[in-house]
């Protein structure tokens, strides 16, 4: 028996919630997993699971072996990375924590990793709101704020600032604001996230300031708000993750380039309770290669402006 690789079944088995969905990952049938659960079992001569027809549930040696199960397999870890073994070729899914703007910015740059890497399965779980990773079975999440969670291991992608944009067909119709109390007189596209979701906060001389917005346009969701956009309604502030393509593009503008609204930190993180596969330290090496890029076109283009 390959002790490790059954352990790694038995950490997915309890992080996936069914046989099948590891079978799925790895290829193999339900029965083979199910196969290497009981040699774990026989194994060590005690009952890791309690079965029903509805969910599994670790019995109390099950939830002792796991405990002792993932630092091992950490350590397996950073000894093929110190010895340079590590697959190639990670196969196998990860599932991916993302707020549905980063989302859609991900599942278009994806394709690129997918096809160097043909046994690789992403799951974007798309949310605004994020709960415990374990519970939603999730190896790693792209989070914008501060994490405020000790459990989780972080690493930073620096930070995010919402940028004002307009479709050109707007702006040849009702022109620019040249500051931000010029949005006054303006139509804005609201992204209702709360109180205060028409105040818009933008970097002054005299520190950051809220600026009054109106408009007969509000949505809870961000592509709403990037639709109406792109279909010149009005002016809107969009995340750059989310406006990228269509700047590049000149689908939209910036308005208001020389006042930036406050940075709002962006982080990759995962479970220190969950074993970091090569796989899933594949995907979120690339998602912040991603991300850094797309800020580092901004602020050549801010640089550029401003130079």
């Amino acid at each position: 028996m390959d002790l490790v690789g059954t352990l790694e079944v038995l950490v997915r088995v309890v992080e996936t919630g069914s046989f099948s969905a590891v079978a799925r990952e790895r290829g193999l049938t339900q029965a083979a997993v199910a196969r290497q659960i009981s040699q774990l079992e026989q194994h060590f001569g005690v009952r890791l699971f309690h079965r029903t027809t509805r969910k599994l549930s670790l019995t109390d040696d099950g939830q002792m072996l796991l405990g002792l199960a993932r630092p091992v397999l950490e350590g397996v870890e950073g000894i093929e990375a110190a010895l340079g073994r590590q697959s190639a070729s990670p196969i196998g899914l990860v599932r991916v924590g993302i707020n549905v703007t980063a989302g859609r910015f991900l599942a278009e740059r994806l394709p690129s990793l997918l096809a160097e890497h043909p046994g690789l399965k992403v799951e974007l779980v798309l949310a605004d709101r994020f709960g415990d990773m374990i519970e939603d079975r999730l190896d790693m999440a792209l989070r914008v704020g501060e994490i405020t969670d000790a459990s989780l291991v972080t690493r930073p992608a620096g930070t995010v600032a919402l940028l004002a944009v307009a479709a050109p067909s707007y702006i040849e119709r009702f022109g620019r604001p040249s500051t931000p109390a010029g949005l006054a007189v303006h139509t804005c596209i609201i992204h209702d996230v709360g109180p205060g979701s028409d105040v818009w906060t933008f970097v002054t001389p005299q520190g950051p300031q809220g600026f009054q917005v109106s408009g007969g346009l509000l949505a809870n969701d961000a592509r709403a708000v990037h639709g109406a956009a792109r279909a010149g309604y009005g002016i809107a502030r969009l995340s750059p993750l989310e406006a990228f393509d269509d700047l590049r593009s000149g689908e939209l503008v910036r308005v208001l380039s020389n006042f930036q609204s406050p940075g709002i930190p962006i982080n990759l993180v995962y479970s220190s309770r969950r074993h970091l596969a090569p796989r899933t330290r594949l995907v979120l090496d690339f998602t912040l290669d991603q991300v850094r890029h797309v800020q580092a076109m901004v602020a050549a283009s801010d640089a550029t402006r401003d130079s």
